[in-house]
């Protein structure tokens, strides 16, 4: 998959590798059981893992069903299952270094990781909370790496109010947890301004979507 993409400056000559976790990862409480984490910069040489990605990964167009038609989604997806092979070694590093951190508040283990393909400003995700499975009833993590160019992710209560912004690209991981999907709601939105590509890899344990 060809995109147009701007490589951070800071990024061109470092190997492909992960950061720290430990004290460099910050936490915001948001209310009602519900907080966020963030590590900048987590996935160092994050460019290179980008480039691999969007020519490797074999990327789904898909169409929904919303009301009383059927819509094109606007970015492309691929979703790998309990057992399947991720497609870069790195993203298993990854999601043993974030069962090392995280495993004992989570208490079980990631397990799947769901791949979006953000491919300029037009493509988008709703708001929306992941809650599908479990995520709908009882506390849970999602960890969302991202590499390529920032895109704001947006979070608000659910129901409305005033929404976080966090921008998020080049090897940023920003984890959500507690209540986070049941009380809170994220989003991807559209822009006019020029956005370059960008990829997300979303680690979740099992029976959560």
């Amino acid at each position: 998959m060809k995109a147009a993409f701007q490589a951070s400056l800071l990024g061109l000559d470092e190997e492909l590798g992960l950061g720290r976790l430990g004290a460099t990862v910050r936490r915001t409480h948001l209310g009602d059981g519900a907080w966020i984490d963030l590590r900048p910069g987590w996935l160092t040489g994050a460019d290179t893992l980008f480039g691999r990605l969007a020519e490797t990964v074999p990327w789904r167009a898909e169409r929904r069903r919303m009301y009383d038609r059927v819509v094109e989604v606007p970015r492309l997806l691929k979703f790998y299952d309990e057992g399947e092979t991720l497609p870069d070694p790195v993203l298993d590093e990854a999601r043993a270094a974030l069962d090392e951190h995280y495993g004992e508040e989570l208490g079980e283990s990631f397990r799947t990781a769901g791949l979006c393909f953000y491919r300029d400003g037009r493509d988008s995700v709703a708001w929306h909370g992941d809650t599908i499975g479990r995520g709908g009833t009882e506390d849970t993590m999602v960890a969302i790496v991202s590499v390529g160019s920032p895109r704001p992710l947006l979070l608000r209560p659910r129901g409305g109010g005033p929404s976080i912004r966090r921008d998020l690209g080049h090897g940023d991981l920003i984890v959500m947890g507690g209540s986070c999907q049941r009380t809170w709601e994220h989003a991807i939105p559209k822009t006019a301004r020029p956005a370059g590509p960008r990829i997300s890899v979303q680690f979740r344990p099992r029976g959560v979507r």
